[in-house]
């Protein structure tokens, strides 16, 4: 059980920070589009990384050293783009709750947004395969580790996907989606600032 509480623990310290696609999980929570599909594909990604880290894959990444620079700089130049879009759509107010933007509406195209976050990230890797992996490792139960980092994010994810409909009053003013949109653009470029340097 102390392996399971440790994966847990360290799991969800790792996810709960804001970024890209946490910010989108909870825009769809906010909207109530999708909401199911997407964190599910949040969280199956996360247990099939962590799986992979738990099983030493973490190995392989670090002898391809090429594969995180294309990883790095594809998923900066997604990043930009949507960070764009967020920036577009703060400038022109058309946030609401029934959505003015096709990626919140489609389920397809907002499955494949959600997909291209989660696995464009090079961050996602660092923390799932390569950290998570390797404190595994540490232990002599690894299962039980990934068996609680993988229930972290379960967890979380259906927390913020489901959580975010507790915000709908205040997204009812046109004026709150400007403000989400901005940040979701800031914190977008952040990112992507963060994985050219």
């Amino acid at each position: 059980m102390t392996a399971m509480f440790a994966g847990f623990g360290l799991g969800l310290s790792l996810i709960v920070a804001i970024g890209a696609q946490n910010a989108f999980v909870l825009r769809q929570g906010i909207r109530r589009q999708h909401v199911l599909p997407i964190v599910l594909v949040c969280a199956i990604s996360d247990a099939v990384l962590i799986a992979a880290g738990v099983a030493g894959f973490g190995v392989l990444v670090e002898r391809l050293p090429w594969l995180e620079g294309v990883m790095r700089f594809g998923g900066a130049a997604f990043l930009l783009f949507y960070g764009a879009k967020a920036f577009l759509s703060a400038w022109r107010g058309q946030g609401n709750m029934q959505g003015g933007d096709s990626s919140a509406g489609n389920l397809w195209i907002a499955l494949t947004t959600c997909l291209v976050f989660t696995w464009a990230n090079p961050h996602v890797y660092l923390d799932t395969v390569v950290l998570l992996g390797s404190i595994a490792a540490q232990y002599d139960d690894r299962v039980a580790f990934g068996v609680g980092a993988v229930t972290a994010s379960f967890c979380f994810f259906f927390a913020l996907g489901y959580g975010a409909r507790l915000l709908a009053p205040i997204f009812e003013r046109p004026v709150a989606w400007q403000i989400l949109d901005f940040a979701i653009g800031c914190v977008m470029w952040l990112i992507a600032v963060s994985l050219l340097l």
